[in-house]
């Protein structure tokens, strides 16, 4: 029996799940001998620099079968899902374990969930941050964004008049095209490489972001997040940041991106619990350990 996580990445999706799975994997490992799926062999081929002992890149989520065997148990974070491919893999894997963020999202019997939304019997409701996020610390950098790790349409180029008159620094994204920030230099105070996104988040007063747990990352830090809603991206966490009180830009004006500025300057945040220690648990208990 071996064990497995399922992380759905790529350069037209971004890396927000596999700072997720980061979080939990580097707590599972600690105790088994579990290997990290990733849908895209860049990051799997970098996965070790987060941590991750073993990491193995998959070209097709259909394909994990042909790594696994029948009966392995995995934790499966990826919106590749239909009601057939969840059938297939609860009868193939012994447990299942999925990670949905979608607030619309009904569990399947067979299956365990680990949902912000869901509450009920083989669900574990939080909300996962890796927790050396939740260290507070000294916030150097009065305001940047991250408009997230991939950008292949170039929107941030398109959209970057909208950002310049606030003179906030800039963070690239792992999968940003090389040399791209020649086209943005003019319109950002700093631009710091992909690698300084952890020195970035955490010392960023107001971050800007149309990353979800980039967002969840700087809130729980003491940060104050302003989230971007970009048309590309699925719009499961806005209930989730509303809940938060967390400022939402989903027309890219300036006028509406300087009142979310305004209105993160003086907000009333709401936290989230640190929580890993709660899934870590519950995957625990789900896998029989």
């Amino acid at each position: 029996m071996r064990y497995f996580y399922y992380v759905h990445t790529g350069h037209r999706i971004g890396l927000d799940r596999f700072h997720r799975a980061v979080a939990i994997v580097n707590e599972l490992q600690k105790e088994i001998d579990i290997t990290l799926l990733c849908s895209d062999f860049r990051i799997a081929a970098e996965a070790k620099e987060y941590g991750i002992k073993r990491s193995v890149g998959v070209d097709l989520v259909r394909n994990i079968p042909q790594i696994a065997h029948h009966g392995d148990k995995i934790i499966f974070d990826s919106a590749e899902i239909n009601p057939t491919l969840l059938e297939d893999m609860t009868q193939f894997f012994s447990p299942f374990i999925r990670i949905s963020d979608d607030p619309s999202d009904i569990k399947h019997p067979k299956e365990f969930l680990i949902s912000p939304y869901l509450q009920g019997e083989g669900i574990c409701n939080t909300t996962v941050v890796n927790d050396r996020y939740f260290e507070s610390l000294s916030k150097t950098i009065p305001l940047a964004l991250f408009f997230g790790d991939d950008d292949y349409e170039k929107d941030l180029e398109k959209y970057q008049a909208l950002f310049k008159p606030f003179k906030m620094e800039l963070v690239m994204g792992f999968y940003h095209f090389m040399g791209y920030e020649k086209a943005l230099k003019e319109s950002f105070s700093v631009i710091h490489e992909c690698e300084a996104y952890d020195e970035v988040i955490r010392h960023t007063d107001i971050l800007v972001s149309a990353s979800p747990q980039a967002v969840l990352q700087s809130l729980v830090g003491g940060g104050r997040p302003v989230f971007l809603q970009r048309a590309d991206y699925v719009r499961d966490f806005i209930p989730l940041f509303q809940s938060l009180n967390i400022p939402i830009v989903e027309q890219f004006t300036q006028e509406q991106l300087m009142q979310a500025i305004s209105t993160a300057s003086s907000n009333n945040y709401h936290n989230i619990e640190k929580s890993n220690s709660k899934v870590i648990e519950f995957i625990r208990k789900s896998f029989n350990l």
